[in-house]
């Protein structure tokens, strides 16, 4: 999500040479982790037609690439990310019928007005156990494509999927209302004031390029000065893992190469998003604009819109799980 200007992201730290044995299980465990997730997303929710149809209206509004510069965000460069559960979701049955009754409130990522009022986002937050940055401008493609109109595009085709099945939908903020923002602290109260039976902020990443893959970013438990994640840790955790397991069998996309470890699954507490979530929530990066295989598949209508199916079927599947 964060934008740094055109050298993009800071040198990663070299990692210590590995031997022979560690180099073989670190290959074969985490595939074994995300066949697991996508084997029980084919048994819990039936397969998906991951339709290639834009069903709902897109963000056009045409927003230049940020000026170089370094920025923070809600949710990148953490101070620590480390993998999340990798148990796989529950294969059984789903039970039939529509999501009326259900509230599901999705958060696209940052906002295309940030870009023309920097003051505004700059300024800092409480999180509960720290203060960060309202918001950010987000990434983009090399190609000027940002991540503000990715995620809206993609919040729309989700919500007119889960709409369809009957939920009720509520976006924490859509085409230019606010012209800027909401900061990370609103973003997480709106969908506790909602009391949303899920929610997910739609994100991608702004890694180094030959970074690529998608991950689903799970609150960690916090206690600490207006922050209690304690209540939502495990069901966050279920709706992540479900999520994870219908996106990669939908899109087709990897889980990130770069964190997570192969599990497509990375916990953290250093997000406000999450931090002061007091309904069951989880951020998903869908793949790394700045990488050049990713970007060819975010900047395509037709994969964003499978985009939104894998992520819808796996937010059905924890809905009609509950």
């Amino acid at each position: 999500m964060s934008y740094v200007g055109p050298e993009f992201d800071p040198p990663q730290p070299r990692r210590p040479r590995r031997g022979p044995l560690t180099v073989a299980l670190a290959a074969i465990v985490p595939g074994a982790l995300l066949g697991w997730l996508v084997y029980a997303a084919v048994g819990a929710s039936g397969g998906g037609n991951g339709s290639d149809r834009a069903t709902v209206r897109t963000s056009t509004a045409g927003v230049s690439s940020p000026a170089a510069g370094p920025s923070t965000d809600d949710a990148k460069q953490p101070d620590s990310a480390t993998p999340g559960p990798a148990s796989p979701a529950s294969s059984a049955p789903l039970a039939s019928g529509s999501l009326k009754g259900k509230v599901v409130v999705i958060d696209p990522g940052h906002n295309p007005g940030n870009f023309q009022h920097t003051a505004e986002i700059n300024r800092k937050v409480d999180i509960g156990t720290n203060w960060k940055e309202c918001d950010t401008t987000g990434t983009s493609t090399n190609d000027g494509y940002t991540e503000a109109q990715f995620t809206l595009d993609v919040s729309h085709r989700l919500a007119a999927l889960l709409q369809k099945l009957g939920a009720t939908v509520k976006l924490t903020h859509d085409n230019g209302s606010p012209s800027w923002g909401p900061c990370v602290d609103q973003r997480a109260r709106f969908g506790n004031a909602a009391r949303a039976d899920a929610a997910i902020s739609i994100h991608a990443d702004g890694s180094a390029a030959g970074n690529r893959g998608f991950h689903v970013i799970l609150p960690g438990s916090v206690h600490a000065g207006g922050a209690d994640t304690r209540a939502i840790v495990t069901p966050s955790s279920d709706l992540g893992v479900r999520v994870a397991a219908n996106f990669v069998r939908v899109t087709g996309e990897p889980a990130s190469n770069y964190v997570g470890g192969g599990t497509g699954l990375v916990t953290r507490t250093d997000l406000g998003g999450l931090n002061l979530s007091t309904v069951p929530k989880v951020f998903i990066e869908c793949g790394n604009m700045r990488d050049s295989k990713d970007a060819a598949l975010l900047t395509s209508a037709a994969w964003r819109q499978k985009a939104a199916q894998g992520i819808s079927e796996g937010i059905v599947s924890f809905l009609r799980g509950h």
